[in-house]
């Protein structure tokens, strides 16, 4: 597994990117949550693509202020996604999550498959009925080799007593396609090349390391960021 650092300038892994079809994906991205407003992008910086992965609408968990924003990038098919997700992430939401050091931010990386990408759809479809972390963690139970049919998928919601009828229409009319394409080239224009890979306050890590790695670099960026802004240790 490697670990790659934050770059800071145009030439990094991003460059310059001025072409239409990026563009057009990033502005779908930020569609998720309601119209784009503002002027045509016409340049996006690595920087510019972070703070868009870091801050628009989507599933997150812990303090919009935290000083540091933990990404994943995922696939519900991925196996070591699952295992970050059981044995990782509870460990990271009761010391970094809850206390409002980190806030944790879910992005979509599916690679794995068109499976994968009807499940990412059929998940911000529950986000958009305010269920995204209940059924993210039903799609992770699912380890059936047909577990992400589209009747599977609609069973899910209907366990959790989503809307069935609105539902079926986001899923069958494909209504987050867009998003869920976007987000998985942003994450691959950023160099999240395997599954699960993180962003740590635009630092990327890929691999699910295990919960001491991860510790280790949080303490790291906190202090990092506590000595920026001269507020001393959380």
């Amino acid at each position: 597994m490697s670990v790659k650092k934050r770059g800071g300038s145009r030439a990094g892994i991003m460059g310059r990117i001025a072409t239409a079809a990026c563009v057009e994906l990033v502005l779908a991205l930020l569609a998720m949550g309601g119209a784009v407003a503002g002027e045509r992008i016409a340049e996006i910086t690595r920087e510019e693509v972070v703070a868009t992965i870091e801050r628009a609408p989507g599933p997150s968990r812990g303090r919009a202020d935290a000083p540091v924003v933990l990404v994943e990038f995922s696939d519900f098919q991925c196996g070591y996604c699952r295992v970050f997700r059981d044995e990782t992430l509870p460990q990271l939401e009761a010391q970094y999550i809850q206390p409002g050091k980190v806030r944790f931010v879910y992005r979509h990386l599916a690679v794995l498959g068109e499976a994968s990408v009807a499940a990412a759809r059929a998940s911000a479809c529950a986000f958009g009925q305010d269920k995204f972390w209940e059924y993210h963690d039903a799609l992770f139970r699912a380890t059936s080799p047909f577990a992400f049919r589209a009747s599977r998928l609609k069973q899910y919601a209907a366990d959790l007593t989503l809307d069935g009828k609105a539902f079926a229409a986001c899923l069958d009319g494909k209504k987050y396609a867009r998003v869920v394409e976007a987000e998985t080239m942003l994450g691959r224009a950023l160099g999240a090349t395997g599954t699960p890979s993180f962003l740590v306050n635009g630092r990327l890590l890929i691999g699910a390391y295990p919960f001491e790695v991860f510790q280790k670099v949080l303490d790291e960026t906190l202090a990092g960021a506590a000595k920026k802004s001269g507020s001393g240790p959380r």
